[in-house]
């Protein structure tokens, strides 16, 4: 069954980038010409999914909406026609990325989908990606300098995932997880039964871990750029970066 639908998570306090979250949405910060969501859905369309239900909190719900709208400004990338819809759920507290997920169970219905951490830029094309996906979860890998920062996995030489770290003192490897997924229809059961971490929070690598057990999670690579939007140095590394770019392209 084709990926169409995406869960894009766009609540939390975005505690690490006060003050400037004291007036609006992390995500809905200014990227160089656009907000941080903005380059989001852009990616999420260029990928061809039309159907994207959008998770945060509920006093910035209605923000989003006025930037997004229900997703009239963008238009489907295989030109037949159509529209893309954009659909809201309200995550009441920062629950954890896997309780954001599970707030969206009865709009994905059963089909696969994918899973976007907001605060991610990303310039790969995930439409191969998507194209070639059957069954399982797949979770995407990127070198980084500073893997104690995030989500650190390890991988054999078919691309079959041994090992997730949270945030490790001691990284075993310097690929990040990225915080985009692809999961197939058992995504919600593997959910059942699980309980809050040591930090409240339903986590995602639980439900990762349920696939690795079974042998079906797997990683892909991503070759391009990608920014982690979670500090100020990050947000003016990518901002300047888009700038640089923008100028290229402007000739």
């Amino acid at each position: 069954m084709k990926i169409r639908k995406a869960v894009v998570l766009a609540g939390g306090r975005g505690t690490r980038l006060y003050p400037l979250t004291l007036t609006t949405n992390k995500h809905l910060l200014p990227l160089y010409n656009k907000p941080v969501i903005w380059y989001v859905i852009d990616t999420l369309v260029n990928a061809g999914i039309d159907r994207i239900m959008l998770v945060t909190n509920p006093e910035h719900v209605g923000d989003f909406a006025r930037v997004l709208g229900s997703g009239e400004r963008w238009k489907p990338r295989n030109g037949k026609g159509g529209q893309i819809q954009i659909t809201y759920g309200i995550q009441n507290k920062p629950s954890g990325i896997a309780d954001g997920l599970y707030i969206a169970k009865d709009y994905v219905n059963g089909e696969p989908c994918l899973l976007y951490l907001g605060d991610n830029y990303i310039e790969d094309d995930l439409r191969p990606y998507i194209k070639s996906f059957k069954k399982g979860a797949t979770v995407f890998l990127k070198k980084v300098s500073d893997p104690e920062r995030f989500g650190i996995a390890t991988a054999d030489a078919s691309g079959n995932i041994l090992a997730i770290e949270e945030k490790p003192r001691n990284p075993k490897s310097n690929l990040a997880v990225v915080g985009i997924y692809l999961y197939d229809e058992t995504v919600f059961e593997k959910m059942l039964g699980q309980k809050p971490s040591a930090r409240g929070e339903y986590e995602i690598t639980y439900v990762n871990e349920k696939y690795r057990k079974e042998g079906k999670l797997r990683a892909e690579m991503l070759k391009k750029k990608w920014f982690d939007i979670g500090t100020f140095d990050s947000l003016a590394d990518i901002t300047h970066y888009l700038k640089k770019h923008s100028r290229k392209e402007k000739g």
